[in-house]
């Protein structure tokens, strides 16, 4: 059959950008070529003729780029027809200005390329807030250095911020429209904004900056099935998603607040998210069956949330508010997902498939599930104490009072803060507001630790010798809260410290982002037991690259390295003992490992696993 030049040249890139995996498959002759996908007033129309979105939601950050095709195909094999698609301006925009959409999992056009080339659709969901359990939903904490910002309506610095992300992204993703021969069906405006405010401009202007660079596929918003939530959040003409639609009053509901448009469950939740401190999240299948058989059974749009997590690597994962007031995600985002974290698949994902497989129409067949990836126990291996960070302070920045971390132009890592007590000298040690962990020093001897997430701020000083004691608290800034009202979430010490009731002053500030070059080039040095804050360092030898996971067991709480690639955070508060490390980040011979560790005086032993759990 003869295919469009859009459509070849599709091919064209899926086979440059390649898989040491699996290779692209050609696309179904089916999606050759332009065509209309518009909305009917209840059903999603593809070329005039009515359309099941059976959506499976995958988020290329969180899966190394060698491994898409993969997880695509398992994706289509579960019986998916579309992949929705997280973008992440946080990821793609890293400093103010600078975007990449090119280099390894950031290169957007390749990801969406390989979907078509497997002959599936895409929703595109750029946000410009989309939530995800990701630091600051996605939002990039740079915009976090203006003291009186206001994210998610018109205000200025904001708004500046978000053209400058639409104006770059559209002309890289137009030509991937199905208008133009790609597999974008459909552009969701911003994410569940029911759940946050009610400016409705502000949800105006997005879909006006949107259509104005381009985009001229359908839109769509999402948000949770209540009367105001969908009130605040709908667009007039967009598509309503659901987050999620669960029973025929949901879609009664939204009809009823907007009519005249197709109704989906944007998010249908075969798992769920876990914070750090709680249980593995484990919702019951059943329940999950019984829904996802509703909406098959009554041929209604749906995109399962998430069909694939992946992983939170680096310092990407993101908090919530409750609890105490803090709840920070986990590095691991399997989401007890359909397809595991490491891409194999769960018991449901054999359920969900026999599901869909059922009710497929005549003569439509599901392909066979991928072989796994094959992962691989690591033999125990030693590490051994190797740098201090009191041995690689920086040149101190100095202060009055503290600031928090982005208003210094950091937004991770740790920060330093230290100060000489004049007066007061013991008692009680007040932060206000700690964001978000701290080990606190005076004249270097550990005193003890602060955790937000258990509502903490205030420790008691004992008394010393010292004539003018030195005061050192080094604060630990984990994920920025992606999630209603509390989003202004600046790290560090966000206004004082006070001494049984004497404000601090006159501070030194010492910035450590634990840059992944800066990790990687980290002299050897003394290490002081009795003063944690230590790097470890050690090496395992592969035969060949294989997927495994690094047992942090015998560690306390702090950050991995393999090869120079930053695998996240780890703590012992559980549930995640495991980090993954995937294939691509290995090579033959040795591989090199660096852990620092905030707590822990000893060096413990490592090993890989080939599972999670």
């Amino acid at each position: 059959m003869r295919r469009s030049t859009s459509a070849l040249l599709f091919l064209v890139l899926a086979a440059l950008a390649g898989t040491a995996v699996l290779p692209a498959a050609a696309p179904g002759a089916g999606q050759a070529g332009r065509h209309a996908f518009t909305l009917g007033p209840q059903d999603f129309l593809l070329d005039g003729r009515p359309f099941q979105i059976r959506g499976c939601e995958i988020h290329p950050a969180r899966v190394p780029a060698e491994y898409w095709a993969h997880r695509i195909r398992m994706a289509k094999a579960l019986g998916c027809n579309t992949i929705s698609v997280y973008l992440f301006w946080n990821y793609h925009e890293t400093r103010e200005g600078a975007f990449d959409f090119k280099t390894g999992n950031r290169d957007i056009t390749r990801f969406i390329a390989l979907v078509q080339a497997e002959g599936m659709w895409v929703l595109l969901r750029p946000g410009p807030y989309v939530c995800a359990e990701w630091d600051f939903g996605g939002l990039p904490p740079y915009l976090l250095r203006d003291p009186e910002l206001k994210v998610r309506c018109l205000h200025p610095t904001y708004m500046k911020a978000v053209e400058r992300f639409i104006a770059t992204l559209v002309p890289l993703v137009r030509p991937l429209l199905v208008t133009r021969g790609g597999p974008i069906l459909m552009v969701q405006v911003e994410n569940e904004y029911g759940s946050y405010g009610n400016d409705r401009a502000y949800m105006a202007r997005l879909k006006d900056l949107f259509v104005s660079a381009g985009i001229d596929v359908p839109l769509y918003t999402a948000d949770g099935p209540t009367p105001h939530m969908l009130e605040a959040g709908h667009l007039p003409g967009a598509a309503v998603g659901l987050d999620s639609g669960t029973t025929e009053d949901h879609w009664t509901l939204a009809r009823s607040i907007v009519p005249g448009v197709p109704v989906f469950s944007a998010e249908t939740y075969p798992g769920w998210l876990t914070h750090w401190g709680e249980a593995w999240a484990r919702p019951s299948p059943d329940a999950l069956l019984k829904e996802v058989s509703f909406l098959l059974s009554n041929r209604k749009s749906f995109s399962l949330y998430v069909a694939h997590g992946g992983t939170n690597f680096g310092f990407t994962a993101g908090a919530n508010s409750g609890g105490a007031g803090y709840e920070p995600d986990l590095t691991s985002y399997d989401y007890d997902a359909p397809i595991g974290e490491q891409g194999r698949p769960a018991p449901k994902y054999y359920a969900l498939r026999e599901a869909i497989a059922a009710s497929l129409p005549a003569g439509e067949k599901l392909p066979p599930v991928p072989d796994p990836i094959p992962a691989v126990a690591v033999p125990e291996f030693p590490m051994r104490a190797y740098a201090s960070i009191w041995g690689n302070l920086p040149a101190p920045q100095r202060s009055v009072q503290p600031r928090p971390f982005e208003a210094y132009g950091q937004n991770q890592g740790l920060v330093l803060y230290r100060t000489a007590l004049v007066g007061r000298k013991a008692g009680r040690l007040v932060i206000t507001d700690l964001h978000d962990y701290a080990t606190v020093f005076l004249n270097g001897a550990f005193v003890g630790t602060l955790d937000r997430r258990l509502g903490q701020k205030s420790i008691e000083l004992p008394n010393t010798d010292a004539a003018m004691p030195v005061l050192d608290i080094l604060v630990e800034g984990m994920g920025h809260i992606n999630f209603a009202q509390e989003m202004i979430d600046r790290k560090g010490i966000t206004e004082r410290v006070t001494l049984a009731g004497m404000t601090l002053m006159n501070w030194e500030i010492f910035l450590l982002p634990l840059d992944d070059a800066w990790v990687e080039a980290l002299p050897e040095g003394a290490v002081d037991r009795a003063r944690p804050g230590t790097f470890y360092r050690g090496s395992f030898t592969l035969d060949r690259p294989a997927d495994t996971y690094l047992d942090m067991t015998g560690y306390r709480k702090g950050v991995v390295w393999v090869n120079g690639h930053n695998l996240g955070r780890y703590w012992d508060i559980g549930p995640q003992r495991r980090l993954y490390c995937p294939a691509p980040w290995l090579k033959a011979g040795a591989n090199d490992v660096v852990v620092f560790d905030l707590l822990a005086a000893l060096p413990a032993p490592l090993r890989g696993m080939p599972e999670l759990e």
